[in-house]
């Protein structure tokens, strides 16, 4: 058994780290409220701008789009999204199973995927796997900015233009509420109507008159749709972030605080059995005297 003077050193080691824990789960729940925030503040934009692009794939203008045109996929490309940062729990963990599963599928297909990676995690994944990155952005800070973004983005953007891939995904963390995240892949490229308007949502179909002409008004529209959905997977991944590493260092600071009455516990019993011995031997001395 150690000793008492060992087990008094973990449990101030153990007391350092709950106080490192609880610091961060303090410093964690303030950054999600301002998170969660940003994220419900993009969504009403979100929503009404995808609104408008199904109505629009619906619509029979005299100019179809380039994001609109459908063709066989031989290449793909993703746009990963996770954190600069650790200490999240499993929330990384879960997209990047996401994009595991994708990979393998598409490898059964002889399908090509190209990536772009928002967050050093997922860099990090990408380089590991030896997979092909065209475009990357990381340390973007606790505030998402789409002028940060877009560099990364339009590389996607341009090869899926020019025909070099067929289809783009973006992965990325959806927030659902504090306890719980769910790791999202969807097809962001080309828009499909039944994608951006599922049957059981479907509205009236509209049609529109265009000023000064088709082709300027939706290659805009539909560039600014993406870049929106982009930025709204970031600010969602963010918030993200900040509830699980909550989450987890609460989960942390109430291990450790655990550990310190284990600790205590078993320091307690080492002095009584030292304190014991010691009457022991007093009383044995005595006897012999």
């Amino acid at each position: 058994m150690a000793g008492t003077k060992e087990i008094r050193s973990k449990i101030k080691s153990v007391q350092n780290t709950r106080k490192i824990t609880k610091a961060m789960e303090m410093v964690a729940a303030s950054k999600m409220r301002r998170a969660q925030e940003r994220m419900r503040n993009a969504r009403p934009y979100a929503e009404k701008i995808r609104e408008i692009v199904a109505n629009l794939s619906k619509a029979n203008p005299e100019y179809r789009p380039a994001y609109m045109a459908t063709r066989e996929v031989k290449k793909v490309g993703t746009i990963l999204v996770t954190t600069d940062k650790g200490l999240c729990g499993g929330l990384n963990t879960n997209v990047l199973r996401l994009i595991a599963n994708q990979v393998r599928d598409l490898q059964e297909k002889n399908v090509g995927i190209e990536y772009t990676a928002i967050g050093s995690k997922g860099l990090q994944f990408l380089n590991r796997s030896k997979a092909k990155l065209i475009s990357q952005t990381i340390q973007i800070g606790d505030t998402p900015h789409l002028d940060v973004l877009i560099g990364a983005i339009t590389a996607q953007l341009e090869a899926f233009e020019k025909g070099e891939i067929d289809a783009v995904y973006l992965a990325y963390t959806r927030f659902v509420n504090a306890m719980k995240q769910e790791p999202v892949l969807e097809k962001l490229l080309p828009l499909e109507p039944s994608v951006l308007a599922p049957e059981d949502k479907a509205g009236p179909s509209w049609d529109y008159i265009y000023e000064p002409d088709a082709e300027s008004i939706l290659n805009g529209l539909l560039r600014r749709y993406v870049e929106a959905m982009i930025y709204q997977a970031v600010a969602e991944n963010m918030a993200s972030e900040q509830s699980a590493r909550m989450v987890s260092m609460k989960a942390a600071s109430d291990n450790a605080k655990n550990v310190i009455g284990e600790l205590q516990l078993d320091y307690n019993k080492t002095r009584q059995a030292a304190i014991t011995k010691e009457l022991s031997e007093i009383v044995g001395g005595a006897a012999a005297v």
